[in-house]
């Protein structure tokens, strides 16, 4: 690891909006009670980078973010979750809606030195106390389960941005973090992972490029065609967006490759101008949709406008080197049906072609044909010897009997 932090631009010293008691004012523009009521005002003035800042950035209710703020923690969590000083890798299940994911190839020097955190609500809680033998000790293989109470919102997935995002708020002395959605199996060290993507790169944040899409536009177009969110919000985001100056990208305009990444794993530093980017991005989410991916690009322009700042948005098939995906809990028991339905089972909506479940590797699934005969298999040779001249013997010869029961003819055999 780099002994000395990487230099922040500008901004040295970057503190969190606190509020005992939260309002929404008249000229608030979106927000929550969790993330508080910014103004458009207080919102353009986090974009302004100085070297002392004070932005929102989400548990504005109380004096120690998980205290009291929504996203609560138990004080023996909090008090474990500082001594981390060092990589953090972080995860979160909410809605018990995937199966937690042990990381595998882990060096002895990460095991020792990194904190394996894996954020989980009550009822994944649960779920995991019955089926994954997690007891007094909170820790199932590597992970060290945290159970968070009063969720500042409904959706599961918006609860997740907040680990997602925050994680800066949630550790405060950690140097460095790698987040991975549920779904994700980490396969590589992290330590590699913080070499190859951060350290060589001389960067401070590195995210993936999303698989197919480049365009802020065409992602929202995705999002409302797969019901990710409803159309008219997206819209609404979008239409903001535009008049704020977004375009769609190209690559005369942007030394960059994509205005969207793919979102499911996040590396980085824990500077000051990383810290205020995520903060930024935060917001966004926390004031329009909880699609992440469209509001990236916005607030990467923020912080670009104003400072240099290395930035590394690497190929999506890197990331795949080091995560696999797994499928979330509702769709394995599709994948995997009971054996009374395994006949007729349900139809599953996977994108085959991008990450196809074992089962559709591995198996060519059988059709069912009660009524039919099935073919004869015939077997081609791979060699075949010239056909000898003369007539053909009869099956019920008398030399054909004496092959079958003593010496075999191997010569047609592959």
């Amino acid at each position: 690891m780099p002994k000395a932090p990487s230099p922040s631009p500008i901004l040295s010293n970057l503190t969190f909006v606190y509020e005992e008691n939260v309002t929404r004012s008249s000229d608030s523009f979106g927000g929550s009670d969790f993330g508080g009521y910014p103004t458009l005002k207080e919102r353009n003035d986090s974009h302004d980078i100085r070297e002392s800042m004070n932005v929102h950035c989400g548990f504005v209710r109380g004096n120690k973010p998980g205290r009291h703020t929504g996203f609560d923690m138990d004080d023996p969590d909090l008090l474990e979750m500082e001594q981390c000083h060092g990589v953090v890798v972080a995860s979160a299940i909410f809605g018990n809606y995937d199966v937690i994911q042990q990381p595998k190839n882990i060096s002895e020097a990460a095991k020792e030195n990194v904190c394996f955190y894996m954020f989980v609500d009550e009822e994944t809680e649960a779920y995991m106390r019955n089926s994954s033998g997690l007891d007094s000790s909170k820790r199932i293989g590597l992970w060290r389960i945290v159970v968070v109470h009063n969720l500042p919102y409904t959706d599961a997935r918006r609860n997740g941005k907040v680990p997602k995002l925050l994680l800066h708020r949630i550790f405060p002395n950690a140097r460095y973090s790698l987040w991975i959605d549920g779904k994700l199996e980490l396969v590589v060290d992290p330590y590699q992972i913080l070499e190859r993507f951060l350290w060589r790169m001389n960067a401070s944040f590195a995210i993936s490029r999303h698989y197919k899409r480049f365009d802020v536009f065409d992602e929202a177009e995705a999002n409302k065609a797969a019901g990710k969110y409803d159309n008219a919000s997206i819209d609404f985001q979008v239409d903001f967006y535009k008049r704020e100056g977004l375009t769609p990208y190209s690559e005369a305009r942007s030394h960059f490759t994509s205005d969207v990444p793919e979102g499911c794993v996040i590396i980085r530093e824990h500077i000051p101008i990383t810290n205020l980017f995520t903060c930024i991005w935060f917001n966004e989410v926390d004031r329009f949709t909880s699609r992440d991916q469209i509001s990236f690009s916005t607030a990467r322009g923020k912080i670009l406008s104003k400072v240099n700042w290395s930035i590394n948005m690497f190929l999506d098939c890197e990331r795949r080197n080091f995560v696999v995906q797994a499928y979330h809990r509702d769709l394995l028991e599709h994948i995997a049906p009971p054996v009374a339905a395994a006949v007729h089972p349900p139809p599953v909506a996977i994108d085959v072609a991008i990450n196809p479940p074992p089962a559709l590797i591995n198996e060519v699934p059988k059709k069912s044909t009660p009524n039919i005969v099935p073919e004869r298999v015939v077997s081609i040779p791979i060699r075949k010897t010239p056909a000898k001249r003369g007539r053909v013997r009869k099956s019920n010869s008398r030399r054909h009997r004496k092959v079958a029961a003593g010496s075999r003819d191997t010569t047609n055999s592959i």
